[in-house]
């Protein structure tokens, strides 16, 4: 008895829902199918770059005679070497060979690396240096994703407590300098040959420098492996 009395009263009320029209499924605007794109390949880019909790904020700016298509456009790619001015072609489909062109904006935040503490030029950067943090990247081409990355490093000029840290602003420090006296060394097999020589060259890590043997006066193509130490420069690079 009680259960029909709740669906008498409940149908008045159901009865002019279900007596509405129903809404026709909205067509994706072309301005969304162009933000959609710079979105992928902007995506498509982070993920080749190594970042990491990338965010993008896209503003799409239309041609003046924007084309009136009632379904999905082909969207091409121009040019989107530059964030704030990303280029996408848009045809309609049907429409011939005519198509516009779409300018796309883009701010770009990631997790990147940045100074823990002002850092002073020509400073081996350490642990302490450096920490990780959300910042705008849209006018920095290169930014250092990981700490591991800057630490060892030397900064070119100075930094402040909060910037972003660039690949192109460190340098590796230099550990060989002209005239050092320098120990040569040698491994093959488990056998280890070390001999004195003299740097004619200034290297960091991994660079390739001469090296005059102190014993027989040969000058050589020596890898710098450590301060002081160099290895044959066929020996594979040292990552840093």
């Amino acid at each position: 008895m009680i259960l029909r009395t709740a669906r008498r009263a409940v149908l008045p009320l159901l009865l002019p829902l279900l007596s509405l029209p129903l809404q026709p499924f909205a067509a994706p605007t072309v301005a969304s199918q162009v933000e959609e794109a710079a979105r992928a390949e902007l995506e498509k880019q982070a993920e080749a770059s190594g970042l990491t909790e990338a965010r993008f904020d896209l503003t799409v700016v239309p041609p003046r005679a924007a084309p009136a298509c009632p379904g999905p456009v082909e969207v091409d790619v121009l040019d989107t070497r530059q964030p704030t001015r990303m280029r996408f072609a848009v045809r309609c489909p049907g429409a011939g060979a005519s198509r516009q062109e779409y300018i796309v904006r883009a701010r770009i935040t990631a997790s990147v690396v940045v100074a823990a503490t002002p850092i002073a030029a020509n400073e081996v950067l350490t642990d302490s240096h450096v920490t990780v943090g959300q910042r705008d990247i849209t006018s920095i081409t290169d930014p250092v994703i990981s700490p591991i990355d800057a630490v060892g490093q030397t900064s070119r000029r100075l930094l402040r407590a909060g910037d972003v840290l660039r690949n192109s602003s460190l340098s590796a420090p230099v550990l060989v300098k002209r005239g050092d006296a320098v120990v040569m060394i040698a491994r093959q097999d488990g056998i280890e040959v070390s001999t004195a020589g003299e740097a004619l060259d200034t290297g960091a890590k991994g660079a390739l420098v001469r090296v005059r043997n102190a014993s027989s006066g040969q000058v050589v193509r020596m890898r710098v492996t450590a301060p002081g130490m160099v290895e044959p420069a066929d020996r594979p690079p040292i990552s840093r």
